[in-house]
Formats: C-alpha cells, sequence, structure tokens
C-alpha cells in the first residue's frame, strides 16, 4: 500500500515553486556536514540526497570503474550489527519494500550520492532513515555478488565493442580529455584490479561526514532535518577527513585533432568538440541560452535546419556543454549514412563557425528565451526536480537564490553575450573530428 501510495505522490506537481520564490535553509552540522533544507509540506513525503566527492574522477587509473561499483556493492547487503541481523541484498530489498520506501547509491563523474525517500508518517521515516543509517555503518560487501556483478559488467562491455557508438564514443573522450581523470575507462583489466578490499577503502576515505553535503526537500522542519542528518552522518562519521588531492584542470587542445576510423555499420558516427565549460564560467547564462540556439533545442536548432530539414543528412543532430568542477566537453554529434559522413561534417563545421563568428539574430534569441523561461516550472515542480536542483546549486557553490533569478538571468542573455562568450570558449579550427564508419 505504502508503495503504491509513493509511488504516485511521486507524480505529484509543486506548481508554488513557479509561482514564488524557493526558500533554501543552510547550516553546517556538527560532524562538518553541509546541510541544505527546502520545507515542502504540500504533501507527506520526503527526499534527502548525500553528495561527496567521491565520483569516478577520483578512481585510481588503474582501477577505473571503482567508484561506481562501490556504490553498487553498498546496497547488496548489511553486516550484522548488535543484536540486528546480518541482511543479505534481498532481505534488505525487502525490508526496504515494506517500508515503501527507498535507498540507493550512485556515482557520476564528481560525486558519490546516496539517496533516501520516505513517506514521512512519522513511523515509517524514523525506520527508513534508521535503516539507512545501518547501511551506511556496516556495509556487508559481498564477494559473491561483486564476482556475480563483475561477470555482468564484463559481459555488458563485450556487447558493448560491438556498437559504433561505443568506440566513436571512447576515442572522442581520449582526443578530448587526455589522462584527465574525465577521461578515463572502465575496462576489463581494471576492473580484475577490482576487489571488495578496494570498495571498502574507498568507501572509507571518501563516504566521510566531514565532507558530505545534505540536502533535503520535503515535509520535514529544521528541527526534524537536524535530526536525520545526525543519524546519518553518526554512521559515517568514524571515517575520519582524508584530504583529497586536488584534481587537474582539463588542458586546452594544442591543435586540431582528426580521426577517421574504420567500422562496418549501416550508420556513420560523427562526433566533434573541445573542452567547454566548468561551471562557474562567468558565461555560463550566454553559453548555456546560445547552445540551445545553435544545437540543444532540437528541431528548432540551427544545426537541425541546416543538417537535417534543409539537406537531410541525418535524422538528428545536437550539441551540448558538459560542465563541471571542470571544464567539460563541448560536443556536437550526428549519426548519418555512411556515404554522406564528409558532406554532414562539413555542413555541421560550416554552422558552428558562423554561429561563432556572428552569433545568433534577434529572433532566435527572443524565440529561445520565451521556451527557456516559460518551461522554468518544469524544471522544478517535483520534490525530485528541485531537490537535484539545490544539490547543484550545493555542489558548485551557486547563490541560494539561484533559482529564484534564473529566469531574469536567461532574460539578461543579448546577442552580443552569446557571440563574445562562444568565441571566448570554442576554437573551431582546433577541435576534435571523430568520423567513425565512413565510406
Amino acid at each position: 500500500m505504502f508503495t503504491k501510495a509513493l509511488a504516485l505522490l511521486a507524480l505529484v506537481i509543486l506548481p508554488v515553486w513557479a509561482q514564488a520564490a524557493i526558500p533554501i535553509q543552510h547550516w553546517m552540522h556538527a560532524s562538518g556536514a553541509r546541510v541544505y533544507l527546502v520545507e515542502s509540506p504540500s504533501i507527506p513525503m520526503l527526499d534527502v540526497q548525500v553528495d561527496l566527492d567521491g565520483g569516478s574522477r577520483r578512481d585510481p587509473a588503474a582501477q577505473a570503474g571503482l567508484a561506481s561499483v562501490t556504490a553498487d556493492l553498498l546496497t547488496a547487503g548489511v553486516a550484522a550489527q548488535g543484536t540486528a541481523p546480518a541482511l543479505d541484498e534481498n532481505q534488505l530489498s525487502e525490508a526496504w519494500a515494506d517500508l515503501g520506501a527507498s535507498f540507493g547509491a550512485s556515482a557520476s563523474g564528481e560525486r558519490f550520492s546516496l539517496s533516501l525517500r520516505s513517506l514521512t508518517r512519522p513511523d515509517l521515516l524514523q525506520r527508513a532513515v534508521a535503516l539507512a543509517a545501518r547501511q551506511l555503518a556496516a556495509p556487508a560487501w559481498p564477494d559473491a555478488v561483486w564476482q556475480r556483478d563483475r561477470a555482468r559488467m564484463l559481459a555488458a562491455w563485450q556487447e558493448a565493442q560491438t556498437q559504433p557508438a561505443t568506440h566513436a564514443g571512447r576515442a572522442f573522450a581520449r582526443a578530448v580529455y587526455g589522462d584527465h581523470p574525465y577521461g578515463r575507462e572502465t575496462t576489463p583489466p581494471t576492473l580484475a584490479a577490482i576487489d571488495t578490499a578496494a570498495m571498502q577503502a574507498f568507501y572509507r576515505r571518501h563516504v566521510a561526514a566531514c565532507r558530505a553535503q545534505v540536502v533535503l526537500v520535503g515535509a520535514t522542519d529544521r528541527a526534524g532535518a537536524e535530526r536525520i542528518v545526525a543519524q546519518l552522518m553518526a554512521a559515517i562519521a568514524p571515517h575520519g577527513c582524508e584530504t583529497l588531492p586536488a584534481v587537474p584542470d582539463v588542458a586546452p587542445l594544442a591543435a586540431a585533432v582528426e580521426q577517421r576510423i574504420p567500422f562496418d555499420a549501416a550508420q556513420a558516427q560523427v562526433l566533434v568538440g573541445q573542452p567547454g565549460m566548468a561551471r562557474n564560467d562567468p558565461d555560463f547564462f550566454p553559453l548555456f541560452v546560445g547552445n540551445y540556439i545553435l544545437g540543444g533545442g532540437g528541431f528548432v536548432s540551427r544545426l537541425t535546419t541546416e543538417v537535417r530539414e534543409k539537406r537531410g543528412l541525418s535524422y538528428s543532430v545536437y550539441s551540448y556543454f558538459a560542465p563541471g568542477l571542470q571544464a567539460g566537453a563541448f560536443q556536437l554529434g550526428l549519426t548519418t549514412r555512411p556515404d554522406q559522413a564528409e558532406q554532414a561534417l562539413a555542413v555541421a563545421r560550416e554552422v558552428v563557425q558562423r554561429f561563432v563568428v556572428d552569433g545568433p539574430t534577434e529572433a532566435e534569441l527572443q524565440a529561445a528565451k520565451a521556451f527557456l523561461v516559460n518551461g522554468f516550472a518544469l524544471r522544478i515542480d517535483s520534490n525530485r526536480k528541485l531537490l537535484d536542483n539545490v544539490a547543484n546549486i550545493a555542489w558548485y557553490g551557486l547563490p541560494l537564490d539561484y533559482l529564484d533569478g534564473w529566469t531574469a538571468q536567461v532574460q539578461r542573455v543579448s546577442t552580443a553575450d552569446i557571440r563574445r562568450a562562444f568565441q571566448r570558449v570554442l576554437q573551431p579550427q582546433r577541435m576534435v573530428t571523430v568520423v567513425l564508419g565512413a565510406r
């Protein structure tokens, strides 16, 4: 019953956030964790996310994939604690189902994330927080489950080698990032170098209360949030707080890189790009709005108009920036018939070159602003979306009123801003180009 109720509540939108300021409370917990709270009493549900600097950029080069598999195995069971018996992965899954709640762990490029979702009926929420804390304090790290999961991952890796997009994406990342951790790839040798002892060491080093960022969105007040944070952080406070080494910046490209890769496939893969921008770039909004016009706006983008609509060279073509704590990639991509790959590439390059030199038209900019501003409410219309936004505010050190001023920031962007930002960040004559499967 509670599982069904939780699923229904997850679909409830929160239109109030589109009409009023979003009050984000922020304080430091005694453990050193940074806490961010948005009270949303309209539905009896609470979402909690704990983010830590333990994403794949922290993987040792010889153990690429360590952060991700550590997160996966964290939910595979808990060890016995005092009078509480051990729970294997099936028993743990059943315990969460009985509560109508969920707890998970994941690792992205930068973050090791823990997430808890529960209804806020007091008896349910207390038990859910207690179970989450137990899971954080005493993961079982079952070797048999890791051996099974590693075999599954190796099989998936082998299958992925038959896909042209796998080879194109790997070549592109290698050329854009070089030796930077953003570009590391999980392979059979790196998986073979990982054991449960390595996972435990990684977990204890990176998942520490003093480095945690805790975001809560839902039907709780500050006193309730403080109790939840205290219980969760107590589970990982004994891990200590070892200083982590600085992650280097992504090096700019010294010259253009051209790769033509033979591959027998029905569609050729074309990728073009370079290191782009970090999330704290002062031109984030001009680059964001400009990219919507260039290739992020789907069927209304310049690239789609020129490559698909006018010439029929590809069903879809896109561009995007992937900003992080360091400069993530700017990437343009398309698939096309192998005999049309060079023509499609030439058109796409010409569109980017012209956009960097001239920028958008005023009509394009006004249409982009109208779409982005009118669609802003959909970015924060649920607890989950609001949680993601607040977590990003915390992670990247954005102002607490960032969401309140988002539409104004978009409205302030001018064609001159976009032209200046793109000319500063993109170098069309010094990009990576990967064409796989052309004839």
